[in-house]
């Protein structure tokens, strides 16, 4: 990645030399060259910039006088150039990455530049960091606002009848069909249990085996049987087979 890179400086000779150094190094493009501190705040308040070379002893308008007008927040990382080491303290009281003394050698340089790479780096990863769960939290609010099945529509006797979703016991594999078992009823959907484990809010109905789904309103006891198998006791007092991968998933609403 290039960075994009500013130059101020009110004396020519020290904008050669500056231009001059860092030309070796391939990742720094030098956008402008600034020969005073008011084309300096121009040019900051109207393009992207990832990197400010900003000397301090400038006529009307000073490094830090720059600062000042441009704000901390829109400043880019700033690596100050002066000609007096008692710069130096003001110059971090700013948050800039390192001072360079003048005459600039290239040596001191690549340390600032590199100081410079690191910092970057790391606000690079912190923003990747903060985007992500940004991302996380957007998926998150979109599971609590996906609009889950609340009713069904199925055959009963000769007619056909909407169930509430929340009345459903529990939930029986059949082939590419599944039996919505409610209290001593029980009712046939066209539908497999995987398509049903989707349509159905998760914190409501949790998939405790390949071939059964149950309404946690409806769970009374659940037994561990081994590592990999256990038992769920509804209130109706049904047993269903519990697979290690639905204990885990039990597990996790429990902890929600």
């Amino acid at each position: 990645m290039k960075l994009r890179t500013v130059i101020v400086d009110d004396e020519p000779l020290a904008l050669d030399l500056l231009r001059a150094l860092l030309a070796a190094h391939e990742d720094i493009q030098i956008v402008a060259e600034c020969e005073n501190g008011r084309q300096a705040i121009a040019w900051l308040q109207t393009n992207p910039v990832d990197l400010l070379f900003l000397d301090v002893q400038m006529p009307k308008i000073d490094g830090f006088g720059v600062v000042d007008r441009v704000g901390l927040q829109l400043l880019p990382p700033t690596i100050f150039v002066t000609a007096y080491h008692e710069h130096a303290v003001r110059a971090f009281d700013v948050h800039a990455v390192d001072y360079l003394t003048k005459p600039v050698e290239a040596p001191r340089l690549r340390t600032a530049l590199e100081r410079v790479r690191r910092k970057i780096e790391a606000e690079t990863a912190l923003l990747t960091r903060e985007q992500l769960t940004a991302v996380l939290n957007g998926l998150r609010r979109g599971d609590e606002l996906k609009p889950y099945t609340s009713r069904f529509l199925v055959k009963d006797g000769e007619k056909e009848i909407l169930l509430a979703s929340e009345k459903i016991d529990w939930i029986e594999a059949a082939d590419y069909y599944s039996r919505l078992h409610v209290g001593s009823r029980s009712y046939m959907l066209r539908e497999s249990i995987t398509d049903l484990s989707g349509k159905l809010d998760p914190r409501r109905f949790v998939r405790v085996h390949r071939s059964s789904i149950v309404n946690l309103d409806r769970v009374r006891e659940i037994y561990r049987d081994g590592q990999t198998e256990g038992l769920v006791v509804l209130t109706t007092g049904t047993r269903i087979r519990m697979s290690r991968a639905g204990r885990q998933k039990l597990t996790e609403v429990g902890k929600a």
